[in-house]
């Protein structure tokens, strides 16, 4: 009598703990389907502003530094596995980016003297310049660019 009361039970705890198994495998599978989702949107949306300051930059609208810094950045962060050498694949842009990324910016430009920063755009101007005629290529598929 006992055994059998002990294995009644025992045969209802292991039912309530495969339900409860079953529950949390299933809100498992539904928190990854939303995080997915949630990555899949910011990949659509870095993607579709990296072909919107690809698009300035190619209508002037934007200049090249700062293109490159966002793009450059933007590349870089992508939240996607298997992240691919985005610089073999634009070498003018991240040349460009390596040359600029440790110009002073915000703060640190404005305490910087009026002299400092003509000479620091001219600087800037200049390796633009050099860049250009790659870099125009580059962001003709960067108009295109996806995952």
């Amino acid at each position: 009598m006992i055994q059998t009361i002990l294995s009644g039970f025992g045969a209802i705890l292991v039912i309530g703990l495969i339900i409860y198994t079953g529950r949390l495998l299933f809100l498992l599978k539904q928190q990854k389907a939303r995080q997915q989702s949630a990555i899949s949107k910011r990949v659509d949306s870095m993607v579709q502003s990296i072909q919107t300051i690809a698009f300035a930059m190619q209508q002037q609208q934007c200049n090249y530094s700062e293109g490159a810094i966002r793009i450059c950045s933007l590349l870089k962060a992508l939240p996607i596995e298997n992240i691919p050498d985005y610089s073999l694949s634009f070498p003018k842009l991240h040349a460009l980016f390596d040359k600029i990324k440790n110009y002073p910016t915000h703060e640190e430009r404005g305490a910087l003297s009026k002299q400092e920063r003509r000479q620091q755009d001219k600087q800037r101007e200049q390796v633009e310049s050099e860049a250009e005629s790659g870099i125009q290529e580059e962001i003709v598929r960067l108009r295109g660019f996806s995952c």
